[in-house]
């Protein structure tokens, strides 16, 4: 909206072409999706708490999280709130990756809802049954990966790059673009669901992860950098630089809110959508691989899920105390914040290593 009032002001005032460079709204895009949670959390957080909007703690986990219990939960809405508001202001509505994208995130952000609601509202611990949750994300995501695919007009668009080599790009095909781009979407919004159960471990690599896409989107949707760094050019993919840094500001400010002792949690409706928004992104750019590789702490941490129940089920003994594994560290006797400032340090570290996949090729 702002984009195209600048664009209407810029015919008569030239000085108003300067909105025309994402990097300038990428920057302004992180600013207002900040402005606006500051703004509007604490009344958001006033009004859940309320109406006891509060999240129920396991009994079996670390006993220090039973100090948790009533802290209101669905705090990922005002997340959603900032990023859909954001990118309406500074992306390029007329952008096809933009709305993709958009949809998408507010489409997982709506089955986390339920669920959420489902769980606090309705008191149903179960809140949404796997299968249903899975079903519904499942539909979301194979009607985004699927418009992807088949309004690709090129064969770049639906390639698998892979990391440190120029020449080596995949064809996967239509089926095999939307197969692959179905597991990445759905997985990525699971995994980042199952590693949000300590205060703001989930949210700063979530910021951290998109803050290195937006570069990612910027460098494919560019000309002359893409040819540069030797990746695809995807015209019109570096709008998705301004979507990210609406995410990365709303995160930051959540995380204000979130940081250890929470005042407010963000709940399947922030990790869902949130998740799902750093897929699709990584599926637009075509940096899947690189997605796997920033986002180790998310992809260790259902990996360690799914060890722990093959386990049981198998053989009836667990292999760590607790999954995931933030809480198999509790239990080991890390306090909470260390293992959160630890985790984040190991995001930093793989994000630098995904970034290093610009140059090293």
């Amino acid at each position: 909206m702002l984009l195209e009032l600048a664009q209407w002001l810029s015919i008569d005032i030239r000085a108003f072409n300067v909105f025309q460079y994402i990097t300038l709204r990428v920057v302004l895009a992180a600013l207002t999706a900040l402005a606006i949670s500051f703004i509007i959390g604490p009344a958001m957080i006033r009004k859940l708490t309320a109406y006891k909007i509060g999240q129920a703690v396991r009994d079996d986990g670390p006993q220090t999280h039973l100090i948790k219990t009533g802290t209101p939960t669905m705090g990922g809405a005002l997340i959603l709130v900032s990023v859909a508001v954001t990118t309406l202001l500074w992306a390029d509505l007329e952008n096809r990756y933009v709305w993709i994208c958009l949809l998408a995130t507010l489409g997982f952000g709506g089955v986390g809802w339920v669920d959420d609601w489902r769980k606090v509202v309705h008191r149903n611990p179960k809140g949404l049954s796997a299968k249903s949750k899975l079903f519904w994300q499942s539909i979301i995501a194979a009607i985004a990966v699927a418009t992807l695919a088949y309004s690709a007009k090129l064969p770049q668009q639906t390639e698998l790059i892979v990391p440190f080599f120029k020449s080596i790009a995949i064809p996967l095909g239509t089926i095999g673009f939307v197969i692959l781009g179905f597991f990445v979407v759905v997985g990525t919004s699971n995994a980042v669901n199952l590693t949000d159960g300590l205060d703001g471990l989930a949210i700063m690599p979530t910021v951290m992860i998109a803050s290195a896409l937006a570069i990612f989107a910027y460098v494919t949707g560019h000309v002359g950098f893409s040819k540069y760094l030797g990746f695809p050019y995807i015209a019109g993919a570096g709008e998705l630089a301004v979507f990210c840094g609406a995410i990365a500001g709303a995160g930051l400010a959540f995380l204000w809110f979130n940081a250890y002792p929470a005042e407010v949690f963000m709940g399947d409706v922030g990790a869902l959508a949130l998740g799902a928004a750093l897929g699709m992104v990584a599926v637009v750019v075509r940096q899947e691989i690189v997605l796997f590789i920033m986002g180790g702490v998310f992809v260790v941490e259902t990996l360690s899920v799914m060890i722990q129940v093959a386990s049981f089920k198998l053989t009836g003994k667990r292999i760590f105390r607790m999954a995931p594994l933030h809480h198999h560290y509790e239990l080991k006797g890390w306090k909470e914040n260390q293992v959160v400032v630890r985790f984040w340090i190991i995001t930093m570290m793989l994000v630098l290593f995904g970034l290093s996949t610009l140059k090293l090729r």
